[in-house]
């Protein structure tokens, strides 16, 4: 048998501006079913969200990350989510939304190690 698993993840995406289209990528979401694995990966480049949006808001673009790492985390952090299981609370965060931290369409992957997955996946497609 691999040692490899399959994988999902997907991108958040900060839309300051809807009407224009144009989006700034600060996380990833990361989830493993064989490993029971959900996380999520956040990098906020403030000066090129403000590039597009300079009345961003910073500190709301921010809080909203901390939540979707709060969701992956689980426990209190996850709020009404707490209670779900990694694949549940990932198919929660994946889901189409209208804010302005949005997630991008599902890829899928092959890891051994989810976490280090979702650093690299950090450092290829959004730092």
């Amino acid at each position: 048998m691999s040692d490899r698993h399959v994988y999902e993840y997907a991108l958040l995406r900060v839309v300051p501006r809807v009407e224009r289209g144009e989006c700034v990528n600060a996380g990833v979401l990361v989830y493993c079913r064989p490993r029971s694995f959900v996380a999520a990966r956040t990098h906020l480049d403030e000066a090129r969200l403000l590039a597009l949006d300079p009345k961003a808001d910073l500190p709301g673009v921010r809080a909203a990350l901390r939540a979707v790492e709060g969701v992956c985390a689980g426990g209190d952090a996850a709020g009404q989510a707490a209670g779900d299981d990694a694949g549940r609370r990932f198919r929660w965060l994946i889901a189409p939304r209208s804010t302005v931290v949005q997630p991008g369409p599902v890829h899928t992957g092959l890891t051994a190690d989810p976490a280090a997955e979702a650093e690299r996946l950090l450092d290829l497609l959004v730092r």
